[in-house]
């Protein structure tokens, strides 16, 4: 069996040329087609063709850039290791930051019906890791660590969702804000003591 080709510098510039016009399509018509990400793109459409054979391939493209965000965050809050309840704050800061910056790639996840389940399983077994840990901890009552995961995406999409200035902000730094709204609606929905 033959090793795969590696793939040359000017297609992995295209590959983020052509992601970084889907983001910018997509924010304007999530419906948009291929042709359409090729002309904001720069390039020809036989080239985004080449890269992406499907719609489908370029939004699975756009889910492993997030996926691979949220390990980035899962390491720097040292979800395995720092106090569980320094960790959730940690990672509620980072992901509403991800959240944030990639506005689109979140909405176009939420809008095309695949939820979270383009979470790789890493992320997964990683987030629900840290619930078992806070259940251990005794900072939560709840003890299915699936279930604290969903609950924790779902008040997640909901805090994503409020406007700035929103009542349930409060004053202050916007994201200070939705992140102790996050952290302390998901603690008191799962049990907190």
């Amino acid at each position: 069996m033959s090793a795969p080709k590696p793939v040359r510098a000017d297609a992995e510039r295209n590959v983020t040329r052509i992601l970084e016009a889907a983001k910018i399509v997509l924010a304007d018509d999530p419906t948009a087609s291929l042709e359409r990400i090729a002309d904001e793109a720069g390039l020809a459409r036989a080239t985004v063709h080449r890269r992406f054979s499907s719609r489908r391939a370029l939004l699975e493209a756009l889910f492993a850039q997030l996926n691979d965000q949220y390990v980035h965050a899962l390491n720097e809050a040292r979800a395995e290791t720092s106090p569980p309840l320094v960790a959730l704050h940690r990672i509620t800061e980072l992901v509403i930051e991800i959240k944030f910056r990639h506005r689109l790639a979140v909405e176009i996840v939420n809008g095309s019906g695949v939820g979270h389940s383009f979470l790789s399983a890493e992320v997964q077994d990683r987030a629900r890791a840290l619930f078992v840990r806070l259940h251990e901890a005794g900072a939560i009552t709840a003890a299915n660590p699936t279930w604290c995961l969903r609950v924790y995406l779902a008040i997640l999409d909901e805090v994503h969702q409020l406007p700035v200035g929103a009542p349930e902000l409060g004053d202050g730094d916007d994201l200070t804000a939705r992140t102790a709204l996050q952290v302390s609606t998901v603690l008191g929905a799962l049990g907190h003591r």
